[in-house]
């Protein structure tokens, strides 16, 4: 019998921790192992509490340690170890945005390992954080150059990074997300035409904010609305006082879904009338299009990521600098509106894992023949 594609999945965090790197390797490591692909995830821990090897839906989960505990650095010396122990057939090393990047990039470059790399861009809190990613991505670019194959989650990606970096455009694969969810899980759910939800991490550049300041003003035309704010992060104590100060907290919930249990999230996101997302900046919104896949409209900021959506007639956009006023009035219009008669048609998480592994299987050295996606 040939032997399996083995494949290692690199990334900063893992479950349970949340975010959209998280929860892309949750779902398409599972479809990867349902098509026979032997994989197993690297990542890191600087709490030191979680287990360091664990299994579950047929995937390997190794973590090391990483420092400082308190920040998002994820300095982890171990995984250069570990990559050039454990020699898979492909490294996919998942984001650039932290210290676990160059490290796994390095040590497949050294193990001649080949190497996939998805970049996974999004925004952050800190602004000096976004500022040096230009100088991030040039000290990186003699190792990203090298991979064998790279991957943007949307052609507007792939495009901006080919420019940045000097890297021809052919080099570069489109692989979006995933947005399904257990739609079976909601089928007795009825939707409740007061219930807006805010979504995302709760960091103040997905601009949770800005929704909860409108919201007296939706109440003062709707009475009865409220506010899920549906996440979870260093900004909770903040919006929760927020909430307090403008004398709405009886009418705002903040709570996040843990992030396996997909089908209490397709109850909860097919309850909401309008999800809003209003982001300074996204790639592909998985929190926005997990919405749409259950039926809810959509209000996004016009920034980079989420205006697509709206171009695609998915979504209702305002000004990305839009006053409360503004985000008040958008979000009443679209109470108001009718809900789809059917869901759009979005990329599935089995779509995404089916263009990995034909990708895996590009690359591979020597596949073993039953790697060959069907």
């Amino acid at each position: 019998m040939a032997a399996r594609l083995h494949v290692l999945l690199v990334a900063a965090r893992y479950l349970p921790f949340v975010g959209g790197i998280e929860l892309h390797v949750y779902e398409v490591s599972r479809r990867l192992a349902a098509r026979g692909v032997d994989v197993t995830i690297l990542t890191t821990d600087p709490s030191r509490k979680l287990p360091r090897r664990e299994s579950a839906d047929g995937v390997r989960v190794r973590r090391v340690s990483a420092w400082p505990r308190r920040r998002d650095y994820y300095f982890a010396p171990a995984l250069y170890s570990e990559i050039t122990r454990i020699k898979p057939d492909v490294v996919h090393v998942q984001g650039y945005q932290t210290l676990v990047a160059p490290v796994a990039l390095a040590a497949a470059a050294r193990a001649r390992l080949p190497t996939v790399l998805t970049f996974h861009a999004g925004g952050h809190s800190s602004r000096l954080r976004n500022a040096v990613r230009p100088f991030q991505l040039g000290v990186l670019r003699p190792l990203i150059a090298r991979a064998d194959r790279l991957v943007a989650l949307a052609p507007f990606e792939a495009d901006e990074y080919a420019e940045r970096l000097h890297i021809s455009r052919e080099r570069f694969s489109i692989v979006p997300n995933g947005s399904d969810l257990p739609v079976g899980a909601a089928r007795n759910v009825s939707r409740d035409a007061a219930l807006v939800a805010s979504l995302g991490r709760l960091e103040h550049y997905k601009g949770h904010h800005r929704v909860l300041s409108a919201l007296p003003l939706v109440a003062e035309t709707r009475p009865d609305v409220r506010l899920w704010i549906a996440g979870r992060g260093s900004e909770q104590a903040a919006l929760a006082a927020l909430a307090r100060d403008l004398g709405v907290d009886d009418r705002v919930d903040i709570h996040a879904v843990p992030p396996e249990d997909r089908a209490l999230l397709a109850r909860e996101l097919a309850s909401v009338n309008v999800a809003v997302t209003l982001s300074e900046f996204e790639t592909q919104p998985i929190a926005a299009l997990e919405a749409l896949s259950m039926g809810c409209k959509l209000v996004v900021a016009d920034s980079p990521g989420l205006r697509e959506l709206a171009s695609d007639g998915l979504a209702t956009k305002v000004p990305a600098n839009a006053t409360r006023a503004e985000i008040a009035a958008t979000i009443l219009r679209e109470l108001q509106q009718p809900q789809r008669d059917t869901p759009p048609t979005l990329p599935t998480w089995d779509d995404c894992a089916a263009g990995l592994h034909a990708i895996y299987s590009s690359v591979a050295r020597n596949p073993p023949v039953d790697a060959i996606p069907a």
